[in-house]
């Protein structure tokens, strides 16, 4: 399944959508039209799976925190795998308000939102 040309995969009911190796101002609008696009299939959890991006801008974090504004009063939880970029979410501090992972495999088996403490 896909939103947006992104390819949403599933574990569970986890939607899990992996973002570009690059996020800017040239491809953040496409990003954020594609994770709004999977948070409204219905997930119990959304990853936003970044563990293949290696530079995120403020455009970027941009697009993850409206989808988080986006989710926030529905049941859905937004969880983050980042590594490369975890620098740039927490001193724009995403990390204050979606819990990241360092891997993919975390993130799916981490404890719910309320539990999970941020990075």
């Amino acid at each position: 399944m896909t939103a947006d040309g992104y390819k949403v995969r599933w574990a569970g009911q986890h939607a899990v959508v992996a973002t570009p190796a690059e996020m800017d101002a040239v491809n953040a609008d496409e990003v954020r039209h594609a994770l709004l696009a999977a948070a409204s299939l219905g997930a119990a959890v959304l990853v936003i799976d970044m563990s293949g991006t290696t530079f995120c801008d403020s455009a970027g974090v941009g697009a993850i925190i409206a989808t988080y504004q986006h989710i926030k009063q529905t049941r859905t939880q937004l969880r983050l795998v980042a590594t490369a970029v975890v620098r740039i979410l927490t001193l724009a501090g995403a990390d204050k308000l979606i819990p990241i992972y360092p891997t993919l495999a975390a993130a799916l088996a981490g404890p719910p939102a309320a539990e999970a403490s941020p990075r």
